[in-house]
C-alpha cells in the first residue's frame, strides 16, 4: 500500500469543516481515502446547499482558488477549487458537488436525486465524513454500469472496470452492506432489488457482454427521468467527443486546461546572472502546466518577427562581407562609436519585446497564466531597456535617421507597463561571478550589480534571496504566485 501521509492543507480543511459542523461528505472512492489525504486523488466533496457560503469562505481562508473548466467539460452543480499545500507545493483539487452527477466520462448524463439522504447517512471518520457504505455501493454500481456496461461504452472500448474500480466494488460488497441496500433503493423508484443484483452480477469480470448490454439498457430506461439529455443525444455526444478529442490532441496538440476564476496573471521574474531565473520559470511551469493554461515567454530574447528576420538577415550579410563588425554586449567597453547596424538591431529588439509584451497581455487578459523571463523596465537592466539614446552621446553628428531610430525605440519601450506580479531574484554580484563562469566577469558583475543595488520597492516588486537553496527560493516564489492568483 502507498505511504499513508496526510498533507497539512487537507488536514486543515477537514478539521475546519468538522469544527464548523459543515454538512458534507467525501462521496466516492472512499476505499482509497488515504490517496485523497496525500493529494494523489481529487477530493470529491458533496455539500449541502445551505452551507455553500460557509464552505466557500473556508476554502478561501485556506488559500483555495476557484478554477473554470473548458466549456464542454463544465457540469451543473459542480465547482472546482485548487489549493497549494505550503510544505510540499502539491496542488489539491477539490470538486465541490451540490448534485450527484455521474455517468460515462464523456457526457456525465445522469443526476441521482439522492443528495439529502446521502448526506444524512454520512458519519465522521478520522479525517473525512463519508456516506454509509450501502449508499456508496448503490451509487458505485450505477456509476459503473453507466460507465462500462452500455453498448456504446463497450463499443468505445470502455467496457472493463479498472483495478481500482474492481477493488472498490469488492471492498463495498460485503454481506452487511448488501443487506442494507434495499433501504437505499427506496429513494430511486424503478430500481428494484432484482435489477440492482443483476447490475452487480454484470459488473463481474466473467459476465458475458450480451448480459451486460441488456442490463445496462434496462437500467438506462429506468433512469431516463434523471437524464440531463435524451438518450439519442447522449449517444451522439459521446461518440462525437470520442472521435474529436483525439484528433484535437494528436493532430493539433490541443489539450484542455483549467483557468482561474479570478482571471489570468502576467508574472515577470527578473534577476542578474546566476540567480536562476530560467530554472525557476521551468520549475513553475512544470508545477502548473498539467492543470492550468500557462505560457512561457522570454522578453530578454524575444522571438523574431518576420520584419526582424528580414532586416537582420540583410545585416548578417553585411557582417559576412566584412562591411562592418558585429557589436555585442552593451556592458563591455566599446572601442569605437556604434554604427548604424547596431542601432537598427536595437530598434528591432525593442519592437520584438513590445510584440512579446502584447502577446503576454492578451493571453493573461483571456485567463491564462504567463511566465516572463526577464523584463523591460524604466531605469533597469541596460541590456533589457532603451539603448540608442545613450549610444548617440558618443557620436559627433546625429542625423535625422539616428534621431528617428532613437524615437522609435523609446516609443516601443514606453508602451511596456509593469506586469501583474514582478518577482526579483537577488544575488550578491560576487556569488554571481562565481556561478556564471561561462561569461566574462565584467558583464556578469555589471548585470548583477544593477539588480542588487536597485530600489525595488518603488516598482512594487517582491524580492527573493537567490543565494539560498533552490528549494527554499522555489517555495517562496510559489507562495507569492499562489497568493496573487
Amino acid at each position: 500500500m502507498e505511504e499513508q501521509i496526510t498533507l497539512d492543507l487537507v488536514a486543515a480543511l477537514c478539521r475546519t469543516l468538522a469544527s464548523k459542523k459543515i454538512d458534507y461528505c467525501h462521496w466516492k472512492s472512499n476505499t482509497f481515502l488515504y490517496r485523497s489525504a496525500n493529494g494523489d486523488n481529487d477530493l470529491d466533496l458533496l455539500v449541502n446547499r445551505i452551507h455553500t457560503q460557509e464552505f466557500e469562505e473556508i476554502l478561501s481562508k485556506l488559500g483555495f482558488k476557484e478554477s473554470l473548466l473548458p466549456k464542454d467539460e463544465e457540469l451543473p452543480g459542480v465547482r472546482n477549487y485548487y489549493g497549494c499545500d505550503p510544505k510540499t507545493g502539491r496542488l489539491i483539487h477539490v470538486h465541490l458537488h451540490f448534485q450527484l452527477i455521474l455517468g460515462n466520462d464523456l457526457s456525465k448524463n445522469y443526476r441521482l436525486p439522492l443528495e439529502r439522504a446521502y448526506l444524512e447517512s454520512s458519519i465522521q471518520r478520522d479525517l473525512f465524513r463519508v456516506p454509509a457504505p450501502e449508499f456508496e455501493l448503490v451509487v458505485l454500481v450505477i456509476r459503473m454500469m453507466l460507465k462500462h456496461s452500455t453498448w456504446d461504452s463497450i463499443l468505445m472500448r470502455h467496457g472493463r472496470l479498472s483495478k481500482t474500480e474492481q477493488c472498490e466494488l469488492s471492498d463495498l460488497s460485503t454481506q452487511e452492506t448488501l443487506a442494507m441496500v434495499g433501504t437505499v433503493l427506496t429513494h430511486l423508484p424503478g430500481v428494484s432489488r432484482s435489477l440492482f443484483d443483476l447490475c452487480l452480477q454484470s459488473l463481474q469480470v466473467d459476465c458475458p457482454y450480451w448480459i451486460r448490454i441488456k442490463t445496462g439498457r434496462q437500467l438506462q430506461k429506468i433512469l431516463q427521468a434523471y437524464a440531463r439529455y435524451p438518450h439519442w443525444f447522449d449517444i451522439i455526444l459521446k461518440f462525437s467527443r470520442r472521435i474529436w478529442q483525439p484528433i484535437l490532441r494528436r493532430g493539433f496538440g490541443y489539450s484542455s486546461r483549467n483557468r482561474f476564476a479570478s482571471g489570468g496573471l502576467f508574472i515577470a521574474i527578473v534577476g542578474g546572472d546566476g540567480a536562476g531565473k530560467t530554472t525557476m520559470i521551468n520549475e513553475l511551469y512544470d508545477w502548473l502546466s498539467e492543470k492550468f493554461e500557462i505560457k512561457k515567454i522570454h522578453m530578454g530574447k524575444p522571438n523574431w518577427s518576420w520584419m526582424t528576420t528580414a532586416i537582420r538577415g540583410v545585416l548578417k550579410i553585411g557582417t559576412l562581407l566584412h562591411l562592418y563588425s558585429f557589436e555585442g554586449d552593451v556592458y563591455e567597453e566599446a572601442s569605437q562609436p556604434h554604427g548604424y547596424p547596431w542601432f537598427i538591431r536595437a530598434v528591432c529588439t525593442a519592437r520584438d519585446r513590445y510584440l512579446t509584451y502584447m502577446q503576454a497581455q492578451r493571453l493573461s487578459s483571456n485567463g491564462s497564466l504567463v511566465l516572463c523571463d526577464r523584463y523591460s523596465l524604466p531605469g533597469f537592466m541596460k541590456m533589457d531597456g532603451p539603448q540608442c539614446e545613450s549610444a548617440i552621446a558618443g557620436l559627433e553628428n546625429v542625423n535625422w535617421f539616428l534621431k528617428f531610430l532613437v524615437k522609435t525605440e523609446k516609443f516601443y519601450y514606453g508602451q511596456i507597463l509593469k506586469p501583474d506580479l514582478l518577482i526579483v531574484l537577488k544575488l550578491d554580484p560576487e556569488i554571481a561571478v562565481n556561478r556564471k563562469t561561462e561569461e566574462t566577469e565584467t558583464s556578469v558583475r555589471a548585470r548583477s550589480s544593477e539588480v542588487w543595488s536597485l530600489d525595488w520597492g518603488k516598482l512594487s516588486a517582491f524580492e527573493v534571496n537567490a543565494s539560498r537553496s533552490r528549494e527554499e527560493a522555489l517555495s517562496q516564489v510559489r507562495s507569492l504566485m499562489w497568493e496573487h492568483l
